[in-house]
């Protein structure tokens, strides 16, 4: 093990993304920043940096301390990192924040018709009066 490693690689390994590619899009997006700085993949990341990484609404501040070259099972890719305090305390808000937050379904009033209100419909325009009759 080395005491450096590409910024991508580290972060497939940490298991933040799937694959290396979805990794270095991330941070191509400008998503993703080491110690306050924007980053591309190739920077090497060392232990001690701090990388924040943007997940939708969410920033996770995460604390390197470990190197990896290789992608483990999810315990021991927990152990690459530390999060932050505050970092926790931001996605717990968050987590709270969406669960009492209300349900997206209940804001339509009025979804596809069914099997009967088309038929309905279909009756009304078949034997709508004219006024030509």
């Amino acid at each position: 093990m080395s005491d450096r490693l590409r910024l991508d690689k580290w972060l497939w390994a940490a298991r933040f993304y799937k694959t290396r590619s979805l990794a270095a899009d991330e941070i191509d997006k400008g998503r993703v920043q080491v110690n306050e700085t924007p980053a591309k993949p190739s920077r090497e990341l060392k232990v001690g940096d701090r990388v924040d990484i943007r997940q939708g609404a969410l920033t996770r501040t995460i604390m390197v301390r470990a190197i990896s070259h290789i992608r483990g099972p999810a315990p021991v890719a927990q152990t690459l990192y530390e999060e932050t305090a505050d970092s926790l305390l931001r996605r717990e808000q968050h987590a709270e924040a969406r669960r009492l937050a209300a349900e997206p379904a209940l804001a339509i009033e009025q979804g596809r018709p069914t099997k009967r209100d088309r038929r309905q419909l279909a009756d009304w325009n078949r034997w709508s009066a004219g006024l030509d009759e």
